[in-house]
């Protein structure tokens, strides 16, 4: 009937024993009997009694167990959210700083292939306007060298005409970040100037005529020497000096050689060149971009996982 812990209600006179009226009396008071219940109260009746004091003492019980219960799972499920937010933003920031790490490899390296089309581009300018010249020595040209005797080094441009060098800027990073998935952390304008600057209109076109179509006329140059020259002349051997000196007219009548190097200059000069400044000024806006970005989350503070004053 009663419980051990209600001792203290049940002796209202507090001698330590429970005399046979305290007990009747705890007997009255301790609820209807289960058998007098209908048939709903019987089924939310535990004991062989039902006292609606304990009832909605338990009821309360229950309720102050349920928060306490959907408050620590909600709490613990937003911590573990907002630990994960914040790893997305450290990842985030991460990306920002090794693109833009990687973008001024891109900037050396582009200005290094800026400095090499100049040197080529000139070079063989200047064989292109003398190649009718009347000169055993029309096809050589030299330059400064402290190692050789007269201190000048001579060498054919022609002999090294089948000499390419594809433009392929470093893209590891951006590879990398494309990979493992967080290419998304990145703001919106921060991943569209990055998808230009990597995979745009500007860089393929720098490829293609770098790569397939300035090989084209390399393939064409070697398959003219493969199929006539070394039928029409006694020896063929491009990397010797002489032989550009003893087939100066031969090689000077060879209006389709002149005209593939006419192509050639025409590919470099007025497609090359431009599109490779054109991409150098994209790479510096993108350095701006990123910069900007870098230095507003810079001034984010953030406490444990919380960004306390965010500036997106």
């Amino acid at each position: 009937m009663a419980k051990k812990d209600d001792f203290d209600k049940i002796d209202t006179n507090k001698d330590g024993f429970i005399s046979r009226e305290e007990f009747d009396a705890a007997d009255q008071s301790a609820g209807v009997e289960r058998e007098k219940l209908n048939w709903f109260l019987r089924l939310i009746t535990l004991g062989d009694r039902f006292d609606i004091k304990d009832f909605w003492d338990r009821v309360k019980k229950s309720i102050v167990e349920f928060v306490i219960l959907v408050f620590g799972v909600t709490v613990s499920f937003g911590i573990e959210q907002q630990g994960g937010e914040s790893d997305n933003r450290h990842d985030g920031i991460e990306n920002l700083q090794n693109l833009r790490q990687e973008v001024d490899e891109i900037i050396a390296y582009t200005d290094e292939y800026i400095e090499q089309i100049d040197w080529v581009t000139d070079m063989y300018q200047k064989q292109y306007d003398k190649w009718e010249k009347d000169n055993d020595s029309v096809f050589i040209h030299w330059q400064l060298d402290e190692e050789e005797p007269d201190g000048k080094y001579y060498f054919s441009p022609m002999g090294m005409y089948n000499n390419r060098n594809p433009f392929d800027p470093p893209r590891v990073n951006f590879d990398a970040i494309k990979l493992d998935g967080t290419f998304r952390l990145l703001p919106r304008n921060v991943g569209l100037k990055m998808t230009e600057i990597y995979d745009g209109t500007e860089l393929k076109y720098l490829i293609e005529n770098t790569g397939v179509k300035e090989e084209r006329y390399v393939n064409q140059f070697i398959d003219r020497v493969a199929n006539r020259w070394v039928f029409d002349l006694p020896w063929v051997n491009l990397d010797y000096n002489e032989f550009w000196i003893e087939n100066r007219k031969y090689i000077q009548n060879d209006k389709f050689m002149k005209y593939n190097l006419f192509k050639r200059l025409d590919l470099w000069q007025w497609s090359v060149k431009d599109q490779l400044q054109e991409y150098r000024n994209s790479l510096t806006e993108s350095t701006k971009m990123l910069d900007s970005v870098i230095s507003v989350r810079d001034s984010e503070f953030e406490f444990i996982w919380w960004v306390l004053n965010p500036k997106d």
